[in-house]
């Protein structure tokens, strides 16, 4: 399971610099996580570490790459680390993935960033991209740089890496922790932050009406077909750490999605490097066969010419050509092996790979592929998301089966009787019906009862506000002393089901 890729453009680092600056990060890791001992006297293929964790080095001189590998196995899992750098574009590959074993269970796979980005970028190894400075600290927006943004805004300018912008709230409140986003999104975005809310009126003009607002987080992606993203803050919520995941979430999707070429992966290189000894042991066999098909051609010619001292010599060296070339094909053949061991490496890999994707599959519901992604929002209580889509497809059911649209309606009903609708919803509704039924006032058990099913109360003047999961988009306004008594508990409990299921 891919949990995290990027490719950085690079600066200033040569091949030691970077095996260095790898082992320094080994130096520095936690020490569950750390290969003790390591001595390197300048090898540029090279492994160290054990069983549990070890660190590959491997040089594909060809394209001037150096590939490197840290592998930590787990009772259930195996984490891979992979730094990739092509000298020639002077880029880096980081990817980081979880490989699952044989009857493991799939679990959530909670990771960091691998430290070192961190390391490139302290070292000043990481290049600006653009006027950005790549690092793992938010950029402030003010005056003097806002042009950064505007032009972004206005589609003039992409930088390589996706740009997230944090526009301020009320009372210059940020609807994030700014400094946390950027730390966790180090090395795959960058984050620009709006300095105050007194930069509104600029912005604005410059930007011409694009801007985000109000705590709206825009992501921009490095791909001009793509349509920049926004994600809408809660007026009330400073600091969201759920809608920070949700922002964090879409760019490491985003990231892993990207295709990239085969060499700026670790299976890649081996692959390449593998092929290329194969081409190369194919030459020299080629070549030594040519070369015997010669001599032989030579030994008929010259050897009926031959007395007895020149066949004995003759004899001699075509005993020691002889054993030098059963030597060659013995080394040949040696080569071989070692090569259809490494395909079987390859193949065993693949099959854990194939073992993961059975297991994330037996992880979802029936064990069958989804048919629907999920989307963003948050759930008010397990399985609401779902049990919206069901009733929604239940109620086109019924329209379907009155229209004689036959075929739209089995697949609907037959999408329904695999996934079992609980009419969770439903049952929310009858609640508050219930609650409601007999309304004369906001009294302590229909407050309560209010509560328990995700609402926030609030008052002032002659009206209480209703506001679900503290959202104001899903507020409803209902009289603290309702004028029609009969009537006025049924009206708020449709006013409030119709906003909110």
């Amino acid at each position: 399971m891919l949990l995290f890729s990027t490719i950085l453009e690079i600066q200033n680092l040569t091949h030691e610099d970077f095996i260095r600056l790898i082992l320094r990060w080994n130096e520095n890791s936690h020490p569950e996580n750390q290969i003790p001992n390591v001595q390197w006297n300048g090898e540029r293929t090279i492994r160290f570490g054990n069983e549990s964790r070890s660190l590959q080095i491997l040089e594909y001189r060809n394209k001037n790459i150096i590939a490197a590998r840290y592998e930590k196995k787990e009772d259930d899992a195996v984490w891979d680390t992979d730094y990739v750098m092509n000298f020639d574009e002077m880029k880096m590959a980081i990817r980081l993935d979880r490989t699952y074993q044989k009857n493991s269970a799939i679990t959530d796979s909670r990771f960091s960033n691998p430290h070192f980005i961190s390391l490139l970028m302290d070292c000043g190894h990481v290049k600006d991209d653009g006027g950005l400075k790549t690092q793992g600290r938010p950029i402030q927006i003010d005056d003097s740089n806002l042009k950064l943004l505007t032009e972004l805004m206005l589609g003039n300018v992409h930088y390589s890496l996706p740009v997230v912008f944090v526009s301020k709230m009320k009372m210059d409140k940020d609807p994030v922790d700014a400094v946390d986003l950027a730390k966790r999104l180090r090395g795959i975005a960058h984050v620009l932050v709006q300095k105050n809310c007194a930069l509104y009126p600029k912005l604005i003009e410059e930007s011409n009406r694009r801007n985000e607002y109000n705590g709206t987080i825009g992501v921009y992606y490095p791909d001009s077909s793509m349509s920049r993203l926004r994600f809408y803050s809660q007026s009330h919520v400073a600091k969201d750490s759920v809608l920070a995941s949700r922002v964090i979430n879409n760019l490491f999707n985003y990231n892993k999605r990207q295709n990239i070429d085969s060499l700026y992966t670790w299976q890649g290189v081996q692959n390449a490097l593998l092929s290329d000894r194969l081409e190369h042991n194919r030459s020299k066999r080629y070549s030594a066969e040519k070369s015997l098909q010669i001599a032989e051609a030579v030994k008929s010619k010259l050897i009926d010419s031959f007395g007895d001292r020149e066949n004995q010599i003759f004899q001699q060296v075509a005993s020691e050509f002889q054993s030098k070339y059963t030597e060659f094909c013995e080394s040949f053949d040696a080569e071989i092996e070692d090569l259809k061991n490494q395909i079987q490496n390859l193949m065993n890999e693949n099959e854990k790979l194939q073992f993961e994707n059975q297991g994330l599959r037996s992880g979802l519901a029936d064990s069958e592929i989804p048919l629907l992604f999920r989307g963003d929002c948050d759930e008010a209580f397990p399985g609401e998301m779902k049990d919206m889509i069901l009733s929604v497809l239940l109620e086109s059911l019924k329209n379907l089966k009155g229209q004689q649209r036959i075929r739209r309606a089995d697949i609907v009903e037959n999408v329904l009787q695999k996934n079992g609708y609980p009419k969770l919803c439903k049952e929310r509704e009858e609640q508050i019906k219930k609650l409601l039924q007999n309304y004369t006032g906001m009294t302590a058990p229909v407050r309560s009862g209010l509560k328990k099913l995700g609402f926030e109360i609030s008052g002032a003047g002659e009206h209480y506000k209703v506001e679900y999961m503290k959202n104001d988009r899903y507020q409803v306004s209902i009289a603290k002393t309702p004028s029609d008594k009969i009537r006025a508990g049924k009206n708020n409990a449709s006013l409030i089901v119709n906003k909110i299921f």
